[in-house]
């Protein structure tokens, strides 16, 4: 399996990208300077990564929605091609309208920096199915703006769907108000879209794909993509 992580001045979470689905999972991946108008034709998934894009001025992502590569990862979205955007590209995703909503400030103003717990929501997924029912994942988050929001018709349409994937949650895997960390509307911390082949997620699975790190549940989201694809 090959990934492509894009690369926008300001990633920071780019290497990390590259260096879990390298090194701890076994897949090949080439980066792609933003600048780029085309993806690598032996691309199975692009990586959208964490960071600050051109300095999150503006407003997170939306310079980083116009790079030129951006084009060609809306043709391949909308061709079916797999996309996962963390954090940063996450916000990305939101600009280019290949998920909806949008990632508003922390409800704290604050940035924050450490691990959370998540509830998956659905498993059925291409981005969940090989983690286990009950199991309940620590990430870490390390965002701004990583409160969800979006109008409550859209919230309604996403969770009838199925689109939402993952809820901040506690250790025990209760969704509470105090285990949300930003805010976000239903304590959502990831969904994708209609077609299932666009994730957008604050948390950083990639951050978490090696005990030597500190934990490897990333490993779970990353693996059920990998395995879809075999």
């Amino acid at each position: 399996m090959k990934y492509s992580v894009v690369v926008f001045p300001g990633s920071n979470c780019d290497h990390d990208a590259y260096s879990a689905v390298t090194a701890n999972l076994g897949c090949k991946a080439e980066y792609v300077w933003h600048k780029e108008t085309s993806l690598p034709k032996d691309t199975d998934c692009v990586i959208l990564p964490g960071g600050f894009a051109h300095g999150d001025y503006l407003r997170c992502g939306a310079i980083a929605r116009f790079s030129p590569i951006m084009e060609d990862v809306i043709k391949f979205a909308n061709k079916g091609g797999y996309v996962m955007g963390i954090c940063n590209g996450f916000q990305v995703l939101t600009e280019a309208r290949l998920l909806p909503g949008a990632l508003l400030r922390n409800i704290n103003v604050s940035f924050i920096c450490e691990d959370i717990y998540l509830k998956t929501v659905n498993h059925k997924t291409a981005f969940t199915s090989e983690i286990p029912e009950e199991k309940t994942l620590r990430i870490p988050i390390s965002h701004g703006e990583g409160n969800f929001f979006a109008d409550a018709d859209t919230i309604k349409e996403i969770e009838d769907n199925g689109q939402v994937l993952f809820r901040y949650c506690d250790k025990n895997g209760n969704v509470t108000p105090e285990a949300n960390p930003n805010g976000s509307i239903n304590n959502i911390a990831g969904i994708m879209n209609k077609q299932g082949n666009v994730l957008g997620m604050m948390p950083h699975p990639e951050r978490y794909c090696d005990q030597l790190l500190g934990g490897d549940d990333g490993k779970f989201i990353f693996n059920s993509l990998i395995n879809h694809l075999k």
